[in-house]
């Protein structure tokens, strides 16, 4: 397996601190990271800085949200970095929400699926090098009407750009194992992993004559390591709020892929009521709800050898690679954090 993490470029007090851990992390022998993008900073700014500050690991934006720029300005993104990094870039694309959609863009949500497809096309025959023609239902290049005719970009790709899409509903899983290289998913429950993510994957790389080796499955979850039994307990309940906000408080009123993705894995129910409870405005009362093996079922908190086991879990399951968030107050802790995962990780590697 794999090992890998996600960073928020804004989301650290300052901005060296993250450019030191990207530094850092490199030199722990992580093999990927990818720079998120959400309602913070843009991700392809911040890659391109950390591109010049490493040597051999991988770098991927995390995502580039669909809909917030033009498919050929996406290609054009790629390219660069791509180039720049020689070849060490990753396109990582997802359709966010409708709340980041709609509420901070001021772009439609509707028809995420189509808008994904037609992207993934549209970058694919730009990387390709050709002159640009295509007709959808989302996109129409050249713009009909006028006097514009196909064009082609000027900048060539000089490597291949592996494509990642974060996907959680069973459409968008199924589109991924058609047209992806990987899956960049979240929300992850092994034990219940083959019929909420696994069956949609498979049934969309059938779909392009592929089997599951063709998709690289990153899988992302916090890692902790606490030194007992208490420290295990205070670490839990500390997480309960963290996974009602992603219950309750992610995406729309009517939308959350989150909370849809928890109900498919054996806990609809208790998502439910903390969603309820969530858009009521209690927080503790949703925090209350849940229940420490939601917690353990999606992270890799525990003592260590409850997580070198966990890791066992998620190989068996078919994760390739791991995406870590690493715990810790300090960039010190998080680094420490993260070496002995990724010594962790290639321990189960190597078993398998």
């Amino acid at each position: 397996m794999r090992t890998a993490t996600t960073i928020e470029a804004s989301g650290v007090q300052h901005w060296p601190e993250s450019a030191d851990f990207v530094v850092e992390a490199e030199k722990l022998g992580l093999d990927i990271c990818w720079v998120a993008e959400a309602w913070g900073s843009d991700a392809p700014s911040a890659l391109g800085y950390y591109a010049a500050l490493t040597d051999r690991m991988l770098l991927g934006s995390g995502i580039i949200q669909v809909g917030t720029r033009t498919p050929v300005a996406v290609a054009q993104t790629a390219i660069t970095l791509s180039n720049l990094s020689g070849g060490r870039f990753l396109l990582g694309l997802g359709a966010s929400g409708p709340q980041v959609m709609e509420g901070l863009h001021g772009v439609p949500f509707a028809r995420p699926l189509a808008r994904m497809r037609e992207t993934v096309e549209i970058v694919r025959r730009v990387l390709d090098g050709g002159k640009l023609s295509y007709t959808g239902t989302e996109f129409t290049i050249p713009l009909p009407g006028g006097d514009a005719v196909p064009m082609r970009l000027s900048a060539k790709a000089e490597h291949t750009v592996p494509l990642y899409l974060a996907a959680l509903s069973p459409a968008m899983l199924r589109l991924t194992g058609e047209v992806a290289d990987g899956w960049l998913g979240t929300s992850f429950v092994p034990e219940g992993a083959a019929d909420a993510y696994f069956a949609h994957l498979d049934e969309g790389l059938a779909r392009s004559g592929r089997g599951r080796g063709e998709l690289d499955v990153c899988q992302g979850a916090e890692v902790a390591f606490a030194p007992d039994e208490d420290a295990l307990a205070a670490m839990i309940a500390g997480r309960k709020k963290e996974l009602a906000f992603s219950l309750g408080g992610m995406g729309s009123a009517s939308t959350n892929f989150y909370n849809n993705a928890y109900s498919r894995q054996g806990w609809a129910e208790v998502a439910a009521e903390v969603r309820e409870r969530w858009q009521a405005g209690d927080r503790d009362g949703a925090a209350g709800l849940v229940t420490d093996e939601m917690v353990l079922g999606t992270t890799l908190i525990g003592t260590e050898p409850m997580v070198r086991e966990r890791l066992r879990v998620w190989r068996d399951a078919g994760v390739d690679t791991v995406r870590l968030y690493p715990a810790g107050r300090t960039l010190d802790e998080r680094l420490a954090t993260l070496g002995r995962a990724i010594e962790l990780v290639r321990e189960a590697g190597s078993a398998s």
